[in-house]
């Protein structure tokens, strides 16, 4: 006994002496020079009416970061490996043997581009790890040096942006302090190197804020200031508001905006200053905006559009040949070969001849033109005329500039997924067709096919224990139409013309192929398409045709369907479809394709499908709703989708998102045997409508289409079996899709930069689904658990899940890895609802309770 406690005091004590040499060589301070010290703090105090996250931002110096990663931690481990000599000479052997290899080489031309192309990138690769330390270091930050002449500029420039605000009588002061680390039991800890880190305090005085007391206006053009006081209205400045010298310069923008829109091609900014008087009035400042005429000029001169040019080939030369010229309604339309209908480009061209001169018609040009997608960009410019015979006449002549993009773009990919434990290859063709029949139409045309990996809907497994995987074959086609107009009976394309208004006709084909079902789906749409700005889109479909077809399925899996409580419903979607919809679409995106911007997000969709079905249907030999041999079903189905995206820093976002839906069928459909007898009765909708929960842009915890509904467990297998774990308690039945009339759903995620191109999150999902008038009950007496949506009880049925991943932004394209873990489960058994409890690493068929994580593997961001 007493060798065996020596020998566990002897690895405590080998234990504490590895984790004191770990400590000692990660010191930060061990990085540091003679006289250096490191900044660990920075606090800004006495901030009482300004904004104090702009202050924050003057900081010449931050402390490294410790969230969500340790920076200067990883840095200074990478820095124990770090040896800058043997870089250095195996940065130096690198050079000396590739001169040797490309010498070698002679006058082999291609031998030799190729050695040069290897010692580039390996000698950057070498000079990158010299410079900016190993991999491990990179993912770091190196340690921030304290500068005590950047912490005077940082307090100068925070009085100056405080006195830009109003604060005319601020002060700020900056003092520096040792921050000496404390030791395990409260007093000052001693460290190799002394206490040598600095704490920063900017300590702010902001005085009384001076407001704006008067507004007055000396304008010496008198047509000038016609304009600017009958606009005063949308002015920015006004009395009473706080003095702010960001409000001037936007109210400054804005004035010039609105003379160049009046017809002032030459204004400036510079010709509007304002004065600011403090000595009136105890904290307050009279404002005079001076607005000053041209040099050598008795007033601003307001201009005229005398023609207006397209040049739709700009960029295009054919020595000795002219362009041909095409008049349309006073304009010019220039080119070699007239591939576009001047028709067309005449309803997207805001600057007419004639008009007075306006800012916002060059603008509105620019963007409907290039919203065509047929120009690789679009320029209008203006010359000024000389009239010889009145010189004070203010004539523009306007030139409108094109450059066609190319006609045909192909775009192919392939690649592969990873879901449900199985590899799958997919493969998709896109053609886009530009200016297809000379009116500037886009024909797009895509090929996809691709093999899933899927969990299973139906257990075949002897005994239920685990789930099996399967995969799904999926195959497609589409084409969309797109015209730069509205087809609309009567005309009016000149009323919608500042909307970028488009007609989009489609068709797509769908098959589906699982082991319990194949299924084909034909749709057709109409589309009418405007944007109301360049970041509000809506979308109105008058005629929506979809077919459904499902020639094949499973016994196994109709039995599962019956199973259920709404299981005429959900079997009946299976049937033979005919579903004709009208719908409605708005969207709302302030974001870019990146996600790098401080943006909202809404979409909010509408549909009614089967709209007066009893005007086109008859009662049939299946249904009482029939067009032929085909049903129709009516329903309505409403959606929103809210995200918010804040911008914290350059490369960190705090994201979150709110999403519900609502779908319910108008009437009950009656279906008839083969006898005539009225077999059942319900409300049935498409099996495509339902609203379902999990996934990978859903609840990341769960697996996709497998949450829910509401608090009800499946506990029976697709054998109508009520199977027992090794506890003796029911198995949950996890493999059934579990869809619902009511969708409500949000995540919050804190996206964060990595190294480089990887970037990491940090996310909690909640959510579910719930159906409506037919309600799912356990009957089993273990849970109580319902289907059904209740108000008084649907919070507590939101299943929680948290997790963190990976993003891979190849700025093309962004690969996605999510883990993601159980918090809540409200479909559990009592005893194991808080899933945390159950956490492990790894699946056991004897433990069906235990919660493992569930990967999610996606491209693009899940919201």
């Amino acid at each position: 006994m007493s060798e065996r406690k020596g020998a566990a005091g002897r690895l405590l004590k080998g234990l504490a002496l590895g984790v004191l040499l770990t400590t000692v060589a990660c010191s930060p301070l061990r990085l540091l020079g003679p006289r250096q010290r490191l900044l660990t703090d920075v606090q800004l105090r006495g901030v009482q009416q300004a904004d104090e996250e702009q202050l924050q931002t003057l900081f010449r110096q931050r402390p490294n970061d410790n969230f969500p990663l340790p920076k200067l931690a990883i840095y200074n481990l990478g820095y124990t490996f770090y040896n800058p000599e043997r870089l250095q000479q195996k940065l130096d052997t690198t050079r000396t043997e590739f001169s040797r290899r490309i010498q070698a080489a002679g006058t082999d031309s291609v031998a030799v581009g190729r050695l040069l192309q290897k010692r580039e990138r390996r000698t950057q690769r070498l000079q990158a790890a010299l410079d900016k330390g190993n991999a491990i270091m990179r993912l770091g930050d190196p340690p921030v040096i304290y500068d005590s002449a950047l912490t005077r500029v940082t307090a100068g420039q925070i009085g100056i942006f405080l006195r830009a605000k109003g604060f005319f009588r601020a002060r700020v002061a900056a003092a520096d302090t040792t921050d000496c680390p404390r030791g395990l039991f409260g007093g000052p800890a001693r460290d190799s190197l002394g206490c040598r880190r600095v704490a920063v305090t900017y300590r702010v005085q902001e005085g009384p804020r001076f407001h704006i007391s008067q507004l007055s206006y000396d304008i010496a053009d008198s047509a000038v200031a016609a304009i600017v006081r009958a606009d005063t209205s949308q002015a920015l400045l006004r009395v009473g508001l706080p003095y702010d010298e960001e409000l001037i310069g936007r109210e400054r923008t804005r004035l010039e905006t609105l003379l160049k829109n009046r017809g002032y091609y030459d204004f400036r900014q510079q010709y509007i200053t304002l004065e600011a008087d403090t000595s009136f009035a105890p904290y307050s400042v009279r404002l005079l905006v001076l607005v000053e005429n041209p040099p050598e000029l008795a007033a601003h001169r307001a201009y005229t559009v005398r023609n207006v040019t397209v040049i739709t080939d700009a960029g295009v030369n054919r020595f000795g040949v002219q362009r041909d010229t095409v008049r349309r309604n006073g304009v010019d339309y220039l080119a070699y070969d007239h591939r576009f209908s001047t028709r067309i480009l005449d309803r997207k061209l805001v600057v007419r001849p004639g008009q007075t001169y306006s800012l916002s018609n060059s603008i509105l040009t620019q963007r409907q033109l290039a919203e065509l997608d047929v120009f690789r960009f679009t320029g209008v410019s203006y010359q000024k005329v000389r009239n010889p015979t009145d010189t004070t006449a203010a004539i523009l002549d306007a030139v409108v500039s094109t450059s066609p993009l190319k006609k045909y773009q192909e775009t192919s990919e392939l690649g592969g997924t990873y879901v449900a434990g199985l590899p799958g290859p997919f493969g998709n063709f896109r053609l886009r067709v530009r200016n297809a029949f000379g009116g500037a139409e886009i024909l797009d045309i895509g090929l996809r096919a691709g093999i899933e990996g899927q969990f299973g809907l139906v257990d075949d497994s002897p005994g239920g224990n685990r789930i099996e995987s399967t995969y799904t074959t999926q195959l497609g086609a589409n084409a969309n139409l797109t015209l730069p107009q509205f087809l609309l009976p009567w005309r009016s394309n000149r009323l919608f013309t500042r909307y970028s208004p488009r007609t989009r006709i489609s068709a797509s084909y769908t098959y589906v192929n699982r082991p319990e079902y194949a299924r084909t789906t034909l749709e057709g749409t109409y589309d009418y398409i405007w944007q109301r700005s360049a970041f509000h889109q809506f979308v109105l479909t008058p005629l929506n045709l979809s077919l459904v077809n499902t020639p094949r399925l499973q016994q196994r899996f109709r039995e599962l369907l019956l199973s259920q409580s709404n299981s005429q419903a959900l079997l009946r979607s299976f049937d033979r479809l005919l579903v004709p919809s009208i719908n409605a679409s708005s969207l709302y995106n302030s974001n870019d394709f990146t996600q790098t911007l401080d943006a909202k997000y809404l979409r909010l969709f509408a549909e009614l499908g089967g709209p007066f079905r009893q005007a086109y249907t008859s009662p049939g030999s299946r249904a009482e709703a029939q067009m032929g041999n085909l049903v129709v079903l009516n329903y309505a189905r409403l959606s929103a989708d809210f995200r918010r995206y804040h911008k914290l820093t350059a490369r960190q976002f705090l994201v979150w998102r709110l999403n519900g839906g609502w779908v319910q069928a108008l009437s009950k459909t009656a279906y008839y045997g083969a006898s005539g007898e009225q077999v059942s009765n319900s409300y049935v909708l498409p099996y495509d409508k339902y609203f379902f929960a999990g996934g990978g842009s859903s609840v990341r915890a769960w697996r996709p289409r497998r949450l829910g509904a509401g608090s009800f467990p499946t506990l029976l297998d697709s054998a109508g079996i009520l199977r027992l774990d090794s506890r003796g308690l029911p198995r949950r039945n996890e493999t059934a899709e579990q869809p619902g009339n009511l969708l409500l759903e949000g995540s919050v995620e804190y996206r964060f930069p990595i190294y480089d191109y990887i970037n990491g999150a940090l996310f909690t999902d909640f959510g579910n689904v719930w159906t409506l008038q037919e309600s799912r009950r356990d009957a089993s007496g273990y849970t109580n658990g319902t289907s059904s949506f209740s108000p008084r009880r649907f919070y507590r049925e939101f299943a929680v899940g948290s997790g963190a991943g990976l993003r891979f932004d190849f700025t093309f394209l962004i690969v996605r890895l999510d883990l993601a873990l159980k918090v809540y489960d409200p479909t559990a058994l009592p005893q194991d609802r808080w899933a945390l409890r159950r956490f492990a690493f790894f699946t056991d068929s004897q433990k069906p309770w235990l919660n493992t994580p569930a990967l999610n593997v996606g491209i693009g961001y899940p919201f």
